[in-house]
């Protein structure tokens, strides 16, 4: 049946991409070149050999190790102003490793800084990033030194704030498979050298 519901396309070069399975139809809005012939129906599948491609390696993060931040103490004024440097010192932070922040938002909040003489004095103006919910997730996403501060002075200058060192991904560790280098010979020798540890049965 040579029936569109659809608005023609006119511009005499077009282009279509299919970006879905199924059937697609296409007609010509002349009613009589459609009743001749004029028409074409293709039928699109999904060419599953194809693997979809991952995005970019430089968005890709690997799924580190969660730390929550104070620990049973979370993130509040402590008792000792340097609790949480403290704190920090004694971990290894990566990229892809996450900090989590809990802590009364009707109190408090955490603002992600620059600078080391800005957390220092718990100056917020070079902030960088927010966050309010009372409960929230930070993943260190590149390598350096981190800052998190309150921006309640007065707990800030308390020792409500954060300094984190975060070292590069960890490399994975490789093992090479000595036995597909080696040659026969090679392995005979070993066996040979091996077998001289063994205690030899007394007659």
């Amino acid at each position: 049946m040579c029936f569109s519901r659809d608005p023609p396309v006119r511009t005499g070069h077009d282009v279509v991409t299919f970006t879905e399975p199924g059937d697609h139809y296409f007609i010509s809005s002349n009613q009589a070149q459609c009743t001749l012939g004029q028409r074409l129906d293709v039928l699109v599948v999904h060419e599953l050999s194809r693997p979809i491609p991952p995005p970019p390696p430089s968005k890709i993060l690997p799924s580190g190790e969660i730390y929550r931040v104070g620990d049973s103490k979370a993130w509040s004024v402590p008792e000792e102003s340097d609790y949480f440097n403290k704190w920090s010192e004694n971990k290894l932070f990566h990229v892809g490793d996450s900090l989590l922040f809990e802590y009364d938002n009707q109190v408090n909040d955490i603002l992600e800084i620059s600078g080391d003489l800005e957390f220092i004095t718990c100056n917020p103006s070079s902030r960088i990033a927010v966050h309010k919910t009372s409960h929230d997730l930070v993943t260190l996403t590149k390598p350096g030194v981190h800052y998190f501060i309150t921006s309640e002075t007065g707990h800030c200058a308390a020792g409500l704030k954060l300094r984190v060192v975060v070292g590069p991904l960890p490399k994975a560790v490789t093992f090479t498979d000595f036995s597909k280098k080696m040659d026969l010979s090679a392995m005979d020798r070993l066996s040979k050298w091996l077998s001289t540890f063994i205690p030899q049965p007394h007659h």
